[in-house]
């Protein structure tokens, strides 16, 4: 019966991760996939034949056939290096390996889908990955690295929207659990899933959280609440017409009626297993169901019946799981971990030469400072000597009209500034007016009452900033004023959050901010203030939407680190050497058409350089761009 159970959990396993760890889940449905494979032969351009190539490999029921498909969408997607249908194409592939058996390919499959994921910090498609990779694990009775990876996929899980693919990570893990015969760990898991599958009103889900509730029961003793599960779970398989988990459940009901004593009905479930094990080409179902079948003539005493099942078990059982199987994919775990130590260590390494060479730059640059210093302190005692009335005098004119360039300069700076830092209030009000235009289309009026809690934060976050740029704007005589103080990162960033979380919910951008609330900085802070804004500012107009934007800060030795990072269009690498600098006619524009005219970029600079730090971006197009800002810790 263990043996039986275990397999019942393997199918509802797998076949819940061929829906859920894709993003829009799509049953199998062969009419779909061949009216779909008729439109991608007319099909020219690249960005409508991925979802076609994906939403093909997801319906089609030929095995062989997903195959295809995922590689043909893996092959084309590659040649433009868009790493999440890449993504997709193996994960699909995997999918495909997993329905015939050949768990070597499956699990390789899937950890390739994982490092593409991860290189567009899709977490929801590593999280997916991993849960795949546990469901292998699973099948092949490594039960420690199953519930190794489903926990992996769980913790990411946890901190997303998908819960969906969240409740089936909860499901496979409560799977595991019931392995080891810890019945009441497994219940907890399954009460957990369960919830989120009867919140979201997902039936297959639901289906099979009610199979393996039952199974459990069975082990318990409980039979009447168990085959109560089972009929219920089975119900709603055969009206979604899921033939897969109910021959696993048919298999145990022969077992449930073996125990009352109805044997000929045991057969006939033991029958109808094995007969959809053989039509669906299931070779786990096909070695439980002939295990059963041996079984059950095994008791009547039907020896010719039951040796040949038992043969027929035995076939399959090691044409399963063999010991170079198991192997080979403890190996691919064994390179999956030390390819993720060496990207550690390249990354060390590139940072170590990347200081090597800031270090020998600024050797170069102080030695030429000191030369030119030498040169300059000759010259200018020589023509001390001889003009020193002349030079004093021109010194006074000099000193009086740079003094008055000076005052000039800084009252036309500070209104670029005051303009500037007030875009990105404004825009947040246009964010929160794309929200109430989508809740009045969708008649979600419930939802209005937060908007306005929105404007009216947004309006004291406008208020509070004009009060501050104008305050600094009068306050200072003739300099930009600095004044350094012991200033919490934490509470920066939450004020920073009211001002943007419109504008990223307008845009449908996930902002985070990772700050500790022992976090500080000594530094000024209304210039820090102005960098971070910018800096957020800067990677919501660049980011498209779906798209991730996180503000992280950390303190290293006697230095705070504050990032920023997004997966939006990226910098050209021809426009890295001069994204600093303020130049005429250097307007760009944003994903949804916002305008800038690079100012900001220059004021975090100037800022961070002022508060004795720096700022450094990294950036690859189509990837996302990293803003290093370092401060003087408090």
């Amino acid at each position: 019966m263990g043996q039986v159970v275990r397999n019942a959990i393997f199918r509802a396993c797998l076949f819940l991760i061929g829906l859920f760890t894709s993003y829009i889940c799509v049953a199998q449905n062969q009419p779909l996939a061949d009216s779909l494979v008729k439109i991608l032969a007319k099909q020219e351009v690249d960005s409508l034949r991925y979802p076609l190539l994906r939403r093909i490999a997801a319906s089609h029921t030929d095995k062989d056939s997903i195959l295809f498909y995922a590689d043909q969408l893996i092959n084309e997607a590659s040649t433009s290096l868009q790493y999440r249908w890449i993504y997709l194409g193996y994960l699909h592939k995997g999918h495909g390996y997993n329905r015939k058996g050949d768990l070597e390919k499956a699990i390789s499959a899937y950890f390739m889908a994982e490092k593409n994921a991860r290189k567009i910090n899709l977490s929801n498609g590593i999280a997916s990955a991993f849960v795949a990779i546990g469901d292998v694990y699973s099948i092949n009775s490594d039960h420690d690295n199953s519930i190794l990876f489903y926990k992996k996929a769980t913790t990411i899980l946890r901190n997303s929207n998908d819960s969906i693919t969240l409740a089936s990570a909860l499901l496979n893990t409560g799977d595991e659990y019931f392995n080891y015969e810890e019945l009441d760990t497994a219940l907890i898991y399954f009460k957990e899933s369960g919830e989120i599958f009867s919140l979201k009103n997902y039936e297959l889900g639901n289906a099979y959280n009610l199979g393996n509730v039952g199974l459990v029961y069975a082990k318990q003793g409980k039979h009447q609440l168990a085959e109560e599960n089972i009929n219920a779970a089975t119900k709603i398989l055969e009206k979604l017409n899921d033939k897969y988990p109910i021959a696993v459940y048919d298999t145990y009901m022969a077992d449930i009626y073996l125990e009352k004593g109805d044997f000929d009905r045991a057969l006939t479930y033991a029958k109808h297993s094995l007969q959809i094990g053989e039509e669906e080409g299931l070779k786990e179902q096909i070695r439980d169901g002939s295990l059963k079948l041996s079984e059950l003539y095994g008791l009547i005493e039907n020896y010719k019946n039951a040796y040949k099942y038992q043969s027929q078990y035995i076939a399959y059982r090691d044409s399963i799981n063999n010991k170079k199987t198991i192997q080979n994919m403890a190996d691919l775990r064994t390179e999956y971990e030390v390819s993720q130590k060496q990207i550690e260590v390249d990354l060390l390494e590139q940072e170590k030469r990347t200081q090597q060479i800031v270090g020998y730059a600024m050797g170069a640059v102080l030695l030429l400072i000191i030369v030119l210093a030498l040169v300059l302190y000759r010259t200018g005692k020589q023509r001390q000597l001889t003009n020193t009335l002349l030079a004093r005098q021109k010194l006074t004119v000099e000193t009086q009209r740079d003094q008055l360039e000076g005052l000039n300069n800084t009252k036309d700076r500070f209104f670029s500034i005051i303009s500037h830092d007030l875009r990105g209030p404004v825009n947040a009000f246009a964010g929160v007016a794309e929200l109430i235009r989508y809740y009045v289309k969708d008649k979600a009026y419930d939802e209005l009452v937060e908007v306005t809690d929105h404007i009216d934060q947004s309006s004291s976050q406008l208020s509070a900033l004009l009060d501050n740029l104008l305050n600094w704007a009068v306050s200072q005589q003739g300099e930009f004023p600095y004044a350094p103080e012991q200033v919490n990162i934490s509470a920066m960033t939450t004020e920073l959050q009211g001002v943007y979380q419109n504008m990223s919910s307008a845009k449908d951008i996930e902002l985070t901010f990772e700050v500790g609330t022992d976090v500080a900085a000594f530094v000024d802070r209304n210039s820090t203030m102005t960098i971070l804004r910018n800096l957020i500012g800067n990677a919501l107009k660049f980011t498209e939407s779906k798209g991730f934007i996180t503000l992280s800060a950390t303190t290293e030795a006697d230095q705070t680190i504050i990032k920023v990072q997004d997966t939006g269009v990226g910098i050209p690498t021809d426009k890295l050497s001069t994204l600093f600098q303020l130049q005429e006619k250097k307007s760009t524009w944003g994903t949804d058409g916002e305008k800038g005219l690079g100012l900001g970029l220059q004021l975090a600079f100037e800022f961070a350089t002022m508060n004795k730090g720096s700022i450094v971006v990294e950036s690859e197009e189509g990837i996302g761009t990293t803003f290093t800002v370092t401060l003087p810790t408090a």
